[in-house]
């Protein structure tokens, strides 16, 4: 399950974070190592976000998707392409909008107080 949310995916998160962890050393470069403990920690609570808020994340994009009528973003991106949902760019937006915030949710919701609709 991906959507609404993009690459890299928590599992990609994951094994970045857990590649780093296996390759690092402690080898005088502790400021290096801070830095990127930092970027890990944030990297997985990134993943923390999306774990507890994807699921209802996607139902709630699935649902939007089908009262549009379409069956997934290929087929809305498409259907916006070809005007098949000009009658109805207020929905269109809507949608497209609460997705940004969902990814915002998960990726960095500090800026969801910076954002209009």
């Amino acid at each position: 399950m991906t959507a609404p949310h993009d690459r890299p995916t928590a599992a990609e998160l994951v094994e970045a974070v857990r590649d780093w962890i296996a390759r690092t050393q402690i080898d005088g470069e502790i400021e290096s190592n801070t830095f990127h403990a930092r970027i890990a920690a944030n990297m997985l609570t990134v993943v923390e976000r999306e774990l507890m808020l994807g699921p209802s994340q996607h139902d709630a994009h699935v649902a939007r998707l089908e009262r549009l009528g379409v069956a997934d973003d290929a087929e809305l991106a498409v259907a916006i392409r070809t005007g098949a949902l000009d009658d109805r760019l207020d929905e269109v937006r809507r949608l497209v909008w609460d997705s940004v915030l969902d990814k915002l949710a998960v990726a960095n919701p500090a800026y969801l107080d910076r954002v209009e609709p």
